[in-house]
């Protein structure tokens, strides 16, 4: 079977990180996880520590501070792509992420997909619990980028996704330059830009009961930004 490595990045997911661990764990037994910790000042990474001394399935980096979700899988992805890994997910530690879904992604995998991503705009996808405002935010933030950018994926800011060893590779991780919302975003249209081939499948998002969301204006406005960046770069060949 294909060696799977599903990364995670926490900060300040104490409460949330025991149960993320058991339930990734029962639905992809054969899987490894890597929690990749910002220096929480909750104590999630010494926490992360302990659940990786009693599963050997599961394994820590320690970073030493808030250093961004773009780079914390970047360096994840290096990490797993220099210990071979084939195939490699991404996840929140928030239980946003319903595991259940984790056999959709495989399934195309399987059938040859380089990216599945987990799409909330798509139907049989969804969300659970946001107001309005967040809604609008989402998916006004995703029909913007897929316009300027030209793509025809529904979902381009979801973070439930999974890149194949190929994609990964094809993408050049040290070309990637976003690290906020808009990482999302850079990676699937590098993978678009290079011929892989990109699924979406149905997911539905539940937000976050413990903890609070990472997500703020500025970060937002960013990746109204990177959008224009990108699509500059790809008319000029240098994506």
């Amino acid at each position: 079977m294909p060696s799977t490595l599903i990364v995670t990045p926490t900060y300040n997911e104490r409460d949330n990180l025991p149960r993320f661990v058991e339930q990734v764990r029962g639905a992809m037994p054969n899987a490894d996880i890597m929690i990749v910790d910002d220096a929480s000042p909750d104590g999630t990474g010494d926490l992360a520590d302990q659940l990786a001394a009693r599963d050997p399935k599961v394994r820590v980096m320690h970073r030493a501070g808030k250093l961004g979700l773009g780079t914390a899988y970047l360096e994840a992805f290096a990490w797993g792509l220099k210990n071979g890994f084939d195939r490699f997910f991404e996840m929140d530690a928030d239980l946003s992420h319903d595991e259940r879904f984790l056999p959709d992604f495989v399934r195309a995998l399987d059938a040859g997909a380089d990216v599945v991503i987990g799409s909330r705009n798509i139907p049989g996808g969804g969300v659970e619990g946001w107001g309005v405002g967040r809604h609008a935010l989402s998916k006004g933030g995703s029909l913007y980028s897929r316009t300027i950018l030209g793509v025809p994926i529904r979902d381009l800011t979801s973070g439930y996704k999974a890149f194949s060893r190929r994609a990964l590779l094809e993408i050049d991780l040290r070309t990637v330059r976003s690290n906020g919302y808009s990482f999302q975003i850079e990676m699937t249209y590098r993978a678009a830009q290079r011929g892989m081939k990109i699924v979406e499948v149905p997911i539905v998002f539940v937000d976050r009961r413990v903890g609070h969301s990472k997500m703020s204006r500025k970060i937002f406005a960013e990746a109204i930004a990177v959008v224009w960046r990108l699509r500059a770069d790809a008319i000029r060949g240098k994506l």
